[in-house]
């Protein structure tokens, strides 16, 4: 036979869990192959609960449990009928009479689980596993004869092969359960050395991925990509459904990652509209239609092969605005990605009008981190979420101006999505938020104002008809937000001569004085905030 269907009969298996859930129906079915089984302490009880009958450990290791249930199963003849070659070995093994054991069935004390609630050291100890992981290490070192099932969901999965294997399990199958075992060990011993490093106040940080897939290429054409999910995490990016068109590339994925990130903090509908990582457009309120509008409004040239996330479910008025079925062409908004947490039937019918237009589901909910981390060469850099907006709302000008507190809230998510250097400019309108114009990912901050600026009085120019006073008044009624102090008068000033009243900073600039100053000068009102939004 091949590898892929060498059948080993289970006739021997040693069960020891701590989470007994599903156990007895995968011990019902063992039973009934003919099967022997090997069991300990409260694993034993529960077994025989259910009429299963087990043989009490100590029978076959010539001991008695000990210490307290610290010594159960570590011993030669418990270990040498799991690791022994059947083949090689199998004289020696009768000579020192081993009989061997085909299955192990073993999950692990509740160390994480006990950690999360909060335990104290030496309950933490007592829930290190010790004997659990030298079982599931032997057998799955030696999974080409004994199969190592660790996870209750897989029982199910078992049962139905061993049922159609006649009691038997493929080396498919084993070497299935070997892999996902190590993984287990690993991840396991990671927590516990993580753990005691944390209490002795030292940071290390182990981290573990897998499910690869293989995406069409990386950044550019000539790179290899691949998309990995962390392991044991309830929510995971890489849980996005694609309901159709392309398969979503690797600059896609991370757009879109930008682009629910931009929504995920918003009480009220919100839409971003993401260009290379940066908000292009983002606008807040009630009428999704309106505000999809208003965010593609931002910046229309831009928003072509855009990425697009909405925080609430999408209706088929909303994407109507893309104008798929026009007869037309050239009236048909092109854009790579549409997300949102849920679509309407109907919505999706529509968008499914553009064969290779990307649908993705994904609540933006579920991005919310206590971490970040950067992966470097051989270096990692970790630092907490960005998820405090300001410290202090301080006027420092002798002018202040009536701005609301949602539309601050607005303009400094906004910012806070931008790479730096950034600058945002937002405004209110008819009861909404929305992003006017932006600079980024500049060198210096002047450059980074003027190009938001000239952004603003771009979008605006069609609204006003070109008259510069409704473009004027527009933009003395907005809000110019940078994400850090302003070293120098000179942005000051240039957001004076475009007609800008009101700008909010973290300040914190040793020239701040000079700044408030220039301010003052020129009639400005000025808004410290107290937090820094660098975003590299």
């Amino acid at each position: 036979m091949s590898q892929k269907t060498n059948l080993i009969p289970i006739k021997r298996v040693l069960i020891s869990v701590s989470d007994k859930s599903g156990l007895a129906s995968l011990a019902k079915s063992l039973q009934t192959f003919g099967a022997e089984i090997i069991s300990t302490g409260g694993t034993k009880r529960v077994l025989e609960q259910e009429g299963v009958p087990v043989i009490d450990i100590s029978l076959v290791t010539k001991n008695p449990e000990a210490f307290g249930g610290r010594m159960k199963t570590i011993s030669f003849q418990i270990e040498s009928a799991l690791l022994f070659d059947r083949e090689k070995d199998a004289q020696e093994a009768a000579r020192l009479n081993i009989e061997p054991i085909d299955m192990v069935v073993c999950n692990l004390y509740p160390f994480e689980r006990v950690k999360n609630k909060g335990a104290d050291f030496d309950t933490l100890i007592e829930n290190i596993d010790i004997g659990g992981p030298t079982m599931v290490r032997a057998a799955a070192k030696n999974f080409k004869y004994v199969a190592v099932v660790t996870d209750p969901q897989d029982y199910p999965a078992i049962v139905q092969e061993l049922q159609e294997n006649q009691g038997a399990l493929s080396y498919e199958t084993r070497f299935k359960l070997m892999r996902k075992a190590f993984h287990l060990t690993a991840d396991y011993d990671a927590v516990i050395a993580t753990t005691m490093d944390e209490t002795a106040g030292y940071l290390s940080l182990r981290l573990s991925f897998d499910q690869a897939r293989t995406l069409r290429y990386g950044e550019n054409a000539h790179q290899q990509a691949f998309f990995l999910r962390q392991r044991h995490v309830p929510h995971s990016f890489y849980d996005l459904q694609a309901l159709h068109g392309k398969e979503l590339s690797y600059n896609n994925i991370v757009d879109l990652y930008a682009a629910l990130d931009a929504v995920k903090d918003f009480e009220r509908t919100a839409c971003a509209i993401i260009k290379h990582s940066n908000p292009c457009g983002l606008a807040v309120g009630h009428d999704q239609r309106r505000v999809f509008e208003e965010a593609w409004f931002g910046d229309p040239v831009s928003a072509f092969g855009s990425v697009i996330a909405f925080n609430r479910p999408v209706s088929k008025k909303t994407v109507e605005f893309l104008h798929l079925d026009a007869q037309d062409k050239s009236q048909r908004k092109f854009v790579e990605v549409v997300a949102a947490p849920a679509f309407d039937e109907d919505a999706l019918q529509y968008l499914f009008l553009h064969k290779n237009l990307r649908v993705v589901r994904f609540d933006p909910a579920h991005l919310q981190s206590p971490m970040e981390f950067r992966i470097l060469a051989g270096a990692v850099l970790a630092q907490t979420s960005d998820n405090k907006l300001y410290e202090e709302k301080r006027w420092v000008t002798q002018r202040q101006t009536e701005i609301s507190d949602d539309l601050l809230k607005f303009g400094l998510i906004a910012v806070r999505q931008l790479k730096s250097n950034a600058i945002a400019v937002v405004r209110e309108k008819d009861g909404d938020f929305q992003l006017l114009g932006m600079g980024c990912g500049q060198p210096n901050r002047v450059n980074a104002t003027h190009l938001a600026l000239e952004r603003c009085v771009q979008n605006l120019q069609s609204e006003c008809n070109g008259a510069e006073e409704c473009i004027r008044r527009e933009l003395a009624n907005a809000l110019l937000i940078s994400d850090a102090f302003f070293p120098f008068p000179d942005n000051v000033e240039l957001a004076a001569q475009y007609g800008i009243k009101t700008i909010v900073q973290p300040g914190g600039s040793i020239r701040d004085k000079s700044v408030i100053g220039r301010c003052d000068e020129l009639g400005l009102a000025m808004l410290f905030t107290g937090i820094r939004h660098f975003k590299h």
